[in-house]
């Protein structure tokens, strides 16, 4: 306790807050005010019914929260909406066929328009809350979830039809008579003429009340599972649901001290990697017969394959066996159903290693394989997996669409679930980063990085295959809402130096896209924001690694350099769009008006750049990702003319953790280091995210042990700042509290902590921002110099 307390005192006293120097215009304060300097940019972009007017967020006048403006594309009027019209506002929902009718849900209550006249309807008003609608393959009603079970709504006559009747716990059966009680009914019955009437007369009264009760459906019975999901398809036959079964598990507690109580309270959070994950079962209900029946996943191809990376555990190698006995677990996705009632899901290994998408079987739960990608590191990519939904759909009866990175690049393919014939629609050292099929199914729209890594553009590509039409033209990023009548595109464009605006364009190739909105304020725009350059170094394995270069002019230039590192999960931080660490920009172009020189890259395991740049940090977090950063303050030495011991490094999240395997394991190349919300001992983080990069901790205590802080911090020889939110429920504050022990043993003298106590792992407040970079600064200023 006396250390912690020790601690958390050295959070306060550590600095005195140095001033950026006059030869900037900006202040840390100034920028670290987020949305309040910059201006507040569009976001939650939609369109009207009638395709004339677009819907987004902003906050133009500074107001408490954002609201709801809606722009005139005819006439450019921008105008704030009513609370009558957005009231009246539908949601994007199902289309009917011939598109003439649409439905959606909005505040929990279903609505249907005519979208000739875009009249609507009100079908439900209810507590409850009625959801998922889509019409029924023959268009004559309605289905929609509510409570857990699925209704339809006939669009005739109004009425409502339950389909489903799931049930909590387990079905109640008769208790049965002992020996001796059953002797004593029958003794009463047969001597008792009377009892024996009435019983008779109960009987019957109770079966024929069973005849005359509706065709209800028959109860299914979850006992100690929980329904995840469940979709019927569009004939009305049958239903597919999925079940889980979960596992105990300990979560841990995050303590938070400043209350409004003040009381310390426990903030509930998730537990740590190498927990049991639950067991998932998928199941199809028969409508007409009320059977249910489990799709069974024991036959996929490769189901009992172990992962290559056991074997090096192996006691006896030489009988060591490369299958298990038993099949792994695996995660059954939502169905996709076609017009005709077929379905397709996809199958996720609970390893991480494989992924199928099947054709089932309705009337049986059979599987049969249409595609099947295996990956030694792990499953994922745009429109694949991991920090990305399974992207597939129907073409036709015939004929699904779906993406996979089996090339080394995420793209689109085609596949005949008659032939089996699998045809590539797309190829190329790019991602297809989104895709959807136009209504009447001739078109794929897509997002693509196809021009550059650096850039995102929308094409048209045809169903069939053929030719990807680049639809957007400027250098940039396009984030794009197509309308309702598929002719026009709601643009949220942005460059480098120019943050998200909202446009309009007509959805052909060649049309002029026009800027609707102006969001930043004039302090923003009185300052002279750096167009930083994409240089791309080469790294020690010859890779060409990308990176952002910031450069001072020759007059300011003081022969340091600072390396950013951005944060995981899965990003990108090179490119030519407004960065979404837009804090980061601004503070890097302080960093240059005082002379430092400034390098942020794309890393390995970095978004855009395909499977292999993706996976290369599989097993070892700090490995090739961290050889990226030396290599880059080599390329800075050597090409850009900096002072080999006057480097810095910072980063939050991921961006922390390199920053301390930086400081402990190449300690001779980074004099100084400002470590944010970091990860400082892997084996402590969450399984969604480790586990598919490390495996997990008791079986690959390898990866682990080479890839956490914690086992290298005796490395430290430079000066490190670690940073930290106190009530951070992603990276705990556990994670640099175990870390400043180890530092103490160590008796490691030359580094600081700061702890955040209202603060996330996202800071929330201007305040902690401005704190967080005013002592960021002043190490560099005080270390660098």
């Amino acid at each position: 306790m006396k250390q912690l307390i020790a601690l958390l005192c050295l959070a306060f006293t550590a600095f005195t807050f140095g001033q950026v120097n006059n030869e900037s215009t900006l202040s840390i304060d100034e920028i670290m005010q987020g949305d309040d300097f910059v201006g507040y940019l569009p976001t939650s972009v939609s369109w009207a019914d009638n395709s004339k007017s677009i819907y987004f967020s902003w906050n133009p006048d500074n107001d408490t929260i954002p609201s709801t403006y809606q722009v005139d594309i005819k006439s450019q009027k921008i105008s704030k909406s009513s609370f009558e019209v957005l009231k009246q506002k539908s949601n994007l929902g199902e289309y009917s066929k011939n598109g003439q009718w649409m439905v959606y849900q909005k505040d929990g209550d279903l609505f249907l328009m005519n979208t000739s006249n875009y009249s609507k309807k009100q079908i439900t008003n209810t507590i409850a809350r009625e959801s998922n609608p889509v019409f029924a393959g023959d268009e004559k009603s309605i289905v929609y979830k509510r409570d857990n079970n699925l209704f339809q709504w006939h669009i005739s006559n109004g009425t409502i039809t339950q389909l489903t009747n799931f049930k909590t716990g387990s079905e109640k059966e008769e208790s049965k008579l002992s020996e001796k009680e059953q002797w004593l009914e029958d003794d009463q019955l047969q001597y008792f003429n009377i009892l024996d009437k009435r019983k008779n007369e109960t009987d019957a009264r109770t079966y024929r009340n069973e005849q005359l009760v509706s065709n209800h459906p028959k109860p299914i019975f979850l006992e100690d599972k929980n329904l995840v999901d469940f979709d019927i398809s569009a004939d009305l036959n049958f239903v597919i649901y999925s079940l889980s079964i979960p596992q105990k598990h300990k979560n841990t507690n995050v303590p938070s001290y400043v209350t409004e109580s003040g009381y310390t309270e426990n903030l509930n959070a998730r537990p740590k990697v190498g927990v049991t994950p639950n067991s998932y079962e998928s199941w199809i209900l028969n409508i007409k017969t009320g059977e249910a029946y489990q799709i069974k996943t024991d036959e996929l191809s490769g189901i009992k394959d172990k992962p290559k990376y056991l074997k090096e555990y192996a006691e006896n190698p030489s009988e060591y066996k490369d299958t298990f006995d038993d099949p792994r677990g695996v995660e059954i996705g939502s169905p996709v159903f076609s017009g005709n009632g077929k379905a397709i899901v996809n199958i996720t290994s609970q390893d991480n290693k494989d992924r199928w998408i099947m054709l089932v079987n309705l009337e049986d739960g059979s599987l049969k394989q249409i595609d099947k990608q295996h990956d030694d590191a792990w499953i994922g990519g745009p429109g694949v997996g991991w920090f990305s939904r399974a992207e597939m759909g129907w073409i036709d009866e015939s004929n699904v669409w779906f993406q996979s990175e089996k090339t080394g690049y995420s793209h689109l393919y085609a596949a005949n679930i008659n032939s089996g014939k699998i045809k590539a629609l797309t190829q190329g050292e790019f991602e297809i980063q989104e895709v959807s099929l136009s209504k009447d199914h001739k078109t794929f729209f897509i997002t693509s990085n196809k021009v550059s890594p650096h850039e995102q553009h929308f094409y048209h590509l045809p169903a069939k295959g053929g030719k990807m039409l680049q639809i957007t033209s400027r250098q940039g990023g396009h984030e794009v809402t197509i309308s309702p009548d598929e002719t026009k595109l709601a643009i949220r464009y942005s460059y480098t130096n120019k943050p998200w605006e909202l446009y309009v364009m007509p959805n052909k190739a060649g049309a002029k896209m026009t800027q609707l909105t102006e969001s930043t304020t004039d302090a923003f725009k009185s300052y002279k924001w750096i167009d930083s350059e994409i240089i791309n170094f080469t790294a020690r394995d010859g890779e060409k690694v990308p990176a952002t270069l910031y450069k001072p002019t020759e007059a300011k230039k003081n022969g340091a350099a600072v390396i950013f590192v951005h944060g995981a999960g899965y990003l990108q931080n090179v490119h030519r769009w407004w960065p979404g660490y837009f804090r980061e920009y601004m503070f890097h172009n302080i960093l240059v008006d005082n002379g430092y020189t400034v390098l942020a890259i794309d890393y390995r395991a970095s978004k855009g750049y395909g499977r292999d740049w993706r996976t290369a940090i599989y097993r070892h977090m700090g490995g090739q990702d961290l050889d990226d950063q030396v290599d880059g303050a080599k390329y800075l030495v050597e090409n850009q003319g900096i002072d080999k011991d006057r480097l810095g490094i910072y980063g939050g999240s991921y961006g922390g953790f390199i920053t301390l395997m930086a400081m402990f394991n190449a300690p001779d190349t980074f004099k100084s280091g400002a470590a944010l919300r970091s990860v400082t001992d892997w084996a402590h983080y969450n399984h969604g995210y480790t586990a598919p990069i490390l495996n997990t901790p008791f079986e690959d205590p390898k990866a682990y042990q080479q890839s956490s802080p914690l086992y290298f911090a005796e490395g430290l020889k430079g000066n490190l700042l670690i940073l930290h939110g106190m009530v951070d429920t992603n990276v705990h504050f556990q994670d640099v509290v175990r870390l400043s022990q180890r530092l103490i043993e160590l008796k490691k003298e030359k580094w600081e902590l700061a702890v955040f106590p209202l603060e996330s792992h996202g800071f929330v407040e201007a305040s902690s921002w401005s704190d967080e970079y005013r002592r960021i600064f002043k190490l560099f200023q005080e270390t660098l110099n």
